[in-house]
């Protein structure tokens, strides 16, 4: 499995405890910054980068972390092709995934600690799109990119 995971000023140490923990399960990951927790940064940036890979199938989904991770999830969503939530509990980490096909997840460091953080990626990440009356709603809420 290949996961592009990106953030802002503000996501930086839950983005890196999600990195240590993706590693120790062997997952490969991409990172594309920012690099630390000093400077300010344009979140907007960093979604476009992982969101690009994601499109381009180059990996299997994506992780953005911001402050609250509702920007990111923002200028996620205005990118052809993504369908990102915001999480901050299992059981939505679980749904937009089966029912939703969600291919990126968005994370608040200001919002969540390191271990629900952890608990929603693998929670994420435990579950498969489950398809049939699915398939036809995520049909239509991508029509809505080409209205």
């Amino acid at each position: 499995m290949k996961v592009a995971i990106g953030c802002d000023h503000g996501g930086y140490n839950l983005k890196m405890s999600v990195i240590e923990y993706l590693k120790k399960i062997d997952v490969e990951v991409i990172d594309f910054g920012t690099d630390n927790d000093k400077d300010s940064v344009d979140y907007p940036e960093f979604a476009k980068e992982v969101c690009k890979r994601v499109v381009d199938k180059d990996v299997d989904f994506g992780i953005l972390v911001c402050g609250t991770g509702i920007g990111m999830s923002i200028a996620a969503n205005k990118i052809d092709g993504i369908r990102c939530a915001v999480l901050s509990d299992t059981f939505s980490a679980r749904m937009t995934k089966m029912h939703n096909d969600a291919n990126v997840i968005s994370l608040g460091e200001r919002v969540l600690g390191k271990g629900l953080a952890i608990d929603i990626v693998k929670a994420y990440m435990s579950v498969e799109f489950e398809g049939g009356r699915h398939q036809n709603r995520i049909e239509k809420v991508m029509e809505l990119e080409h209205k």
